[in-house]
């Protein structure tokens, strides 16, 4: 008898794991939340009868948003006392992702900084429906409502949403050329590049945490932003590089203050210009910018 045959729950759970991760991230917007609502789901499963589970994918996936809400819930809280915004925490992706349009565009900061300001359970529908494609009845099943209770909340979601993110998507391209220009100022201390590749109406977020210095609030207006950023510098001291990145399947900046990773800069590009700057500075949501994270909507 072999003692290591494989155990059809655990083979179940590895093969959906990425995307149990995935699902849990895109709720939470933090990888360790995320790894204890896996830990938890799993609990759950291994106590499950697997012939009484007609699709293994789906039921994991219910469970695991299931504990995401949860925690989500509690999260709201959490979030309610920390100091300044609060941005999701940035992963490094692999190249797969990027190239999964739909999926990098969900999984961007910027979006992903939209999705805060959704309860839990409209994240949640919306997260299932929009970045997953789950049908209407499996959503129920995850947030025990009808069918057509989560058809509704999927549609209000949709439309808070869709106010707030930009209504022609960026190609790859684009953005990738406006982060370019945006670095090659920014280095080379030219403000009028900056001013130039900056929309008038730019938002910067910056996230501390309380840890590290950033604005309490997000600052809004190219010269304001600007202003920012410079006196920023000045007080850093230091020297300050820039590394191309790709962070949630999307072009960032890995900047660093004497060699050592002082944050990550993720982006909005509309219309060839930067519209949105999202700034992670806080220490305790940078482990994972160095190693990639497996990320997929499958």
């Amino acid at each position: 008898m072999n003692d290591h045959a494989p155990d059809p729950a655990t083979e179940a759970f590895v093969a959906h794991r990425d995307l149990l991760f995935t699902v849990a991230y895109e709720m939470l917007g933090s990888a360790a939340d995320a790894e204890d609502v896996l830990q938890e789901a799993w609990l759950r499963w291994v106590k499950v009868d697997l012939t009484q589970v007609r699709d293994q994918r789906a039921y994991l996936v219910r469970t695991t948003t299931r504990q995401a809400l949860n925690r989500l819930r509690t999260l709201k809280r959490r979030k309610e006392a920390y100091v300044g915004p609060w941005l999701p925490e940035p992963l490094l992706t692999a190249p797969d992702v990027a190239e999964d349009v739909e999926l990098s565009e969900n999984l961007s900061l910027a979006l992903m900084f939209i999705l805060e300001t959704l309860s839990p359970t409209e994240r949640a529908v919306f997260v299932l429906r929009e970045v997953f494609d789950f049908g209407y009845d499996d959503i129920a099943d995850a947030i025990d409502k009808s069918p057509a209770a989560a058809r509704q909340i999927a549609h209000r979601a949709r439309r808070h949403v869709d106010a707030r993110r930009p209504r022609t998507p960026v190609s790859r391209e684009e953005a990738r050329a406006a982060l370019d220009s945006f670095q090659q100022a920014l280095v080379t201390g030219d403000l009028q590049g900056l001013l130039d590749v900056l929309a008038p109406d730019v938002v910067f977020v910056s996230d501390g945490g309380g840890l590290k210095l950033a604005a309490l609030r997000p600052v809004v207006g190219a010269d304001k932003v600007l202003r920012y950023m410079v006196g920023s510098l000045d007080k850093a001291g230091g020297t300050f590089t820039s590394e191309p990145t790709t962070v949630n399947g999307n072009p960032a900046l890995v900047l660093r203050l004497g060699g050592e990773i002082d944050g990550v800069l993720a982006f909005r590009v509309e219309n060839s210009r930067v519209s949105g700057l999202y700034y992670v500075r806080n220490p305790e949501k940078l482990t994972r910018v160095e190693s990639e994270t497996p990320l997929t909507s499958h």
